[in-house]
């Protein structure tokens, strides 16, 4: 937090002084009590006396006038504030090592739970968009509002029972450029934020080569999020044998480094939503200062109410 005016927090100076002079005046006063020597004159004068109530409204009064100088000094602070047109794209390999039982129950089942979790977790007006890829890479769902759209995208994915050869990380990323380019009739000359979340198990295997696709998205400002989702002792069944298919995350760090992305490692389901969940709570916003005078105000009404309402209760007179 910072402020526009902080020259006027010297104001604070003279609140200070105000609790200097009203600790003095109570030591005076209690001072002046001892020296009423004649005790019972003095209980008969004041029989009951108010003890620590006496100092709340006078402590609350001075709490608010010190909220009310920060208010004057125009107090500023970081808000996350939602981006318009905010659009971000979920490419999801469906190719056939992501058949490999190494994550429970495959790695394209817990990818498919994730991305569901990770779709519903983004506020309402975000675009969303669906990226299929194997050996090639199609758009699944358009980017858009309506989540009922992206979730039944999401369970369709990778219906071919036997799966996909191949892995095409850069068309991945070449289909998800051309779906924020065409998401509305301004995004030609006025792009909306976008972000691409990419999620594989394995290298590059075919199509375009993923470091022309991140070269792209660095020109176009859309950083790649990428997940290398498996371990290193997947297998999968193909001609009645088991073939190993280890996770190899080299390509999909490259990309992520090259648009300004961030790249992880997932080896289980959970390990999965948790790295969606911390990309979910960094895309889509950015940082504003924002004038938070009114929380000061607020706070000083509560204490002046609370002052009155003590005062009253136990003094039967207003501070």
């Amino acid at each position: 937090m910072s402020f526009l005016n902080p020259e006027r927090l010297w104001l604070l100076a003279g609140v200070a002084g105000l609790v200097v002079v009203y600790v003095v005046l109570q030591l005076r006063r209690s001072r002046y009590a001892v020296r009423f020597t004649n005790l019972a004159l003095l209980e008969r004068l004041a029989p009951t006396r108010p003890g620590w109530r006496r100092h709340v409204p006078a402590g609350l009064f001075l709490a608010m006038l010190a909220l009310l100088v920060l208010g004057f000094a125009r107090p500023v602070d970081d808000v996350r504030v939602p981006r318009e047109r905010a659009t971000v794209v979920v490419a999801v390999d469906v190719s056939a090592s992501m058949r490999a039982t190494d994550v429970s129950p495959d790695r394209l089942g817990a990818a498919r739970e994730a991305a569901r979790a990770f779709v519903d977790g983004l506020p309402e007006h975000f675009n969303v968009g669906l990226i299929a890829f194997a050996g090639g890479a199609s758009v699944a769902v358009a980017p858009t509002t309506d989540r009922d759209a992206v979730r039944a995208g999401i369970e369709g994915l990778g219906q071919n029972p036997g799966g996909a050869q191949g892995t095409a990380i850069g068309e991945a990323v070449d289909a998800a450029l051309r779906a924020v380019r065409t998401l509305d009739e301004r995004a030609g000359e006025d792009p909306p934020p976008a972000r691409v979340v990419v999620l594989s198990d394995g290298a590059n295997t075919s199509g375009r080569e993923p470091a022309e696709s991140a070269a792209d998205a660095a020109a176009a400002g859309v950083p790649v999020d990428t997940i290398a989702f498996g371990t290193g002792v997947g297998t999968i069944v193909q001609s009645g044998r088991a073939v190993p298919v280890p996770l190899d995350g080299q390509t999909l760090r490259m990309v992520a480094e090259q648009t300004a992305g961030t790249y992880h490692e997932a080896g289980s389901g959970a390990e999965l939503r948790e790295i969606y969940e911390g990309i979910g709570s960094s895309i889509g916003y950015r940082i504003e200062q924002q004038d938070v005078a009114a929380r000061f105000i607020g706070f000083a009404l509560l204490a002046a109410l609370a002052a009155a309402a003590a005062s009253l209760l136990w003094f039967a007179r207003l501070p």
